[in-house]
């Protein structure tokens, strides 16, 4: 893989769509958009969430960041937010990274990774 000439960011947390475009004009690259959580800031309803993913142009990505564990609720919670990517904020069930792999083969996405969550702070 070559490293891009420009590094990529995500901004996460977005809560409007006037933040959404503030980080797209700043030259985010992907928004991170936080369903329901058991904890932590920045949680909107997956109405919000749909309507700002369905106002951001491409190539800025929308990830929902989503805690369910449930393969089928993950594809369900996508189809109805329509984000163009997830992120899963939890170990999930055995056997679950298959089913979103097969789902995933008939939505156009080809790949599925797991993230470690990192902070990064800019001063």
């Amino acid at each position: 893989m070559q490293a891009t000439p420009r590094p990529r960011v995500k901004i996460c947390c977005i809560g409007s769509l006037d933040e959404a475009w503030m980080a797209i004009n700043h030259g985010a690259s992907a928004i991170g958009l936080v369903s329901e959580m058991p904890s932590g800031p920045g949680v909107i309803p997956e109405s919000l969430i749909a309507e700002i993913a369905a106002r951001v142009p491409p190539p800025v990505a929308t990830f929902l960041l989503t805690s369910a564990l449930d393969a089928e609720l993950i594809i369900e919670q996508q189809q109805r937010t329509r984000v163009s990517a997830v992120q899963i904020v939890d170990r999930l069930e055995s056997g679950a990274y298959r089913v979103l792999r097969r789902a995933m083969a008939t939505t156009g996405y080809t790949e599925l990774k797991e993230f470690q969550r990192i902070e990064v702070v800019v001063q």
